[in-house]
């Protein structure tokens, strides 16, 4: 995953209202952002059978998350072992 470094970074700190404020008269809220450390997220599609989204449906009610979350945690599981989330 690559990370987002071409902005300055500051010190600034300011309460969660006041940042949504700010954000939402479109000001500028880049200097209370940490943008080093921001992952940048890609967007992929994958096709499935259908047997294989009900049976993600139903882990995933099981586990009172949504579909999408499951399959991140199961990917991120095989991917990184020592991150495991599930049993």
């Amino acid at each position: 995953m690559r990370t987002v470094s071409r902005a300055k970074r500051t010190n600034k700190r300011i309460e969660a209202t006041a940042f949504d404020e700010k954000f939402d008269k479109g000001d500028d809220i880049t200097g209370f952002l940490d943008l080093k450390n921001a992952t940048v997220v890609q967007r992929v599609n994958v096709d499935f059978p259908s047997w294989m989204v009900d049976m993600l449906d139903r882990e995933a009610i099981k586990l009172n998350v949504s579909r999408q979350a499951i399959i991140k945690m199961w990917i991120r599981e095989r991917l990184d072992p020592s991150r495991r989330l599930t049993l």
